[in-house]
């Protein structure tokens, strides 16, 4: 086991890893940003390291300048959290380099599974369905082409990376070359690959994803899955586990999946399987996420394991000590945004004036927040997860509104009424609802 870990994140995550780290006698180390200089992640590590200006890019994403703190403070592995690093094999490459344990895949398998084009072929290989596509589009004459053969409306997607960046819905011909162009500059901005390719736009669908286990021994346990379906702009915002759109049968179906799209990769660590299950229960792999997810605690609700503490034992080559794990009743996240809805969600910043944070039994609020902290511009505007548990959906649904009633973020915009809306919706009471049920997308 290791004896020191260095987080190489920010905010909630950064902290959910460090409670991980003190829970496992681990000693931890923090990077931050100058404008995160008193950020909750950086008293509550052993040991902190100013890695860098605000801007993300000087930060955050400055590998050289993380390594430099790992290696300065004798860390023996680095957790990269998600987002930022978390996919990045040339990270991951460098930290072998400098001997430095990843925790988290290989790097051949990141770049593999963060090339959705290459991912694609391997779940062909792997007899994991997938959507009608095309290969990386390099050209105007390619692009209308493949799309003459897909049909319309299909998607035009980012190659690299996540988080609903650099993909477009294009409805009809007259729109496709435009929405290239502009796909492809997000991407490019984003992840720095413009890479795109086609995929047949599948309507009305579920967000369906498998959490997974995989140790070094070849062992693969996957968790259920979670309902993932309320999204604006192809952003998360509402999950639960497990989606009321999955039997027992189709569950079996896509968890037998998920273990030969891991075996077929040779996975290690925590991983994701993201599926779209259309009307008739037909589903087809999306993509793989090879990192952390933003909802893992919906799943750690529903199965009492940590999947935290279970990356950094394996990354210390420690078995999986369980084959397979029981679905007890229901839990919902709510992803609580520092952005306003009454105007088309613009980001909110400024200093949280009073805060409380609802409690009781199975209530769980992942954050970074304190009372007098303040919000800034430079970062993703999640500013905490509200989780409830409870044995039936129904229950689970009212002990989220109340736990949502409880919430109180004073001195910045959020989305709490939100969600409140939605959760007291018919569509999200009856369970049926699909991507775009609570904002259409376009």
């Amino acid at each position: 086991m290791f004896s020191k870990i260095l987080i190489a994140n920010r905010g909630e995550i950064a902290v959910r890893v460090i409670r991980a780290c003190k829970e496992m006698g681990i000693l931890s180390a923090a990077v931050y940003s100058e404008a995160d200089a008193d950020a909750l992640h950086v008293s509550l590590a052993d040991e902190s390291y100013c890695i860098g200006p605000s801007n993300v890019k000087e930060s955050y994403l400055n590998q050289k300048a993380i390594i430099s703190a790992a290696l300065a403070c004798h860390a023996e592995a680095i957790h990269p959290g998600y987002g930022l690093l978390s996919e990045n094999a040339g990270f991951a490459s460098l930290c072998a380099k400098y001997g430095l344990h990843f925790i988290g895949p290989d790097a051949e398998v990141i770049s593999k599974m963060g090339d959705k084009n290459e991912a694609r072929k391997s779940m062909v290989a792997a007899n994991v369905p997938v959507i009608p596509g095309s290969d990386t589009i390099s050209d105007v004459k390619s692009l209308r082409e493949e799309a003459e053969k897909i049909g319309f409306p299909l998607l035009i997607k980012a190659r690299s990376g996540g988080g609903g960046r650099g993909i477009r819905l294009v409805k009809n011909a007259s729109e496709l070359e435009s929405a290239f162009l502009v796909a492809s500059t997000e991407a490019k901005n984003a992840f720095g690959d413009g890479g795109v390719y086609l995929e047949k736009y599948l309507y009305p669908v579920r967000h369906i994803e498998i959490q997974l286990l995989c140790d070094n021994n070849g062992n693969v346990v996957t968790l259920g899955e979670r309902e993932c379906s309320v999204q604006r702009k192809n952003q998360k915002l509402i999950e639960e586990s497990p989606s009321p759109a999955v039997t027992g049968e189709i569950r079996e179906k896509m968890e037998e999946a998920t273990v030969r799209a891991a075996k077929a990769v040779s996975y290690r660590g925590a991983g994701t399987i993201e599926f779209l299950l259309d009307e008739n229960k037909n589903f087809y792999f999306m993509e793989m996420n090879t990192r952390l997810q933003v909802e893992h605690p919906v799943t750690e609700m529903v199965t009492d394991i940590d999947i935290v503490k279970w990356q950094i034992r394996i990354a210390s080559d420690m078995p999986l000590d369980f084959t397979r794990t029981d679905i007890k009743g229901h839990a919902i996240e709510c992803r609580i945004v520092a952005e306003n809805p009454k105007e088309n969600y613009k980001p909110s910043c400024g200093k949280v004036t009073l805060l409380h944070v609802p409690s009781g039994p199975w209530v769980r609020f992942d954050s970074a927040l304190y009372q007098d902290f303040v919000i800034t511009p430079f970062y993703d505007s999640m500013i905490g997860k509200l989780i409830v548990h409870a044995k039936t959906r129904e229950e689970a649904i009212r002990k989220m509104r109340s736990s949502l009633c409880e919430l109180v973020i004073e001195g910045v915009e959020h989305n709490r009424e939100a969600q409140l809306e939605i959760l007291s919706s018919d569509e999200f009471e009856s369970g049926v609802y699909f991507t775009d049920t609570f904002f259409k997308r376009g």
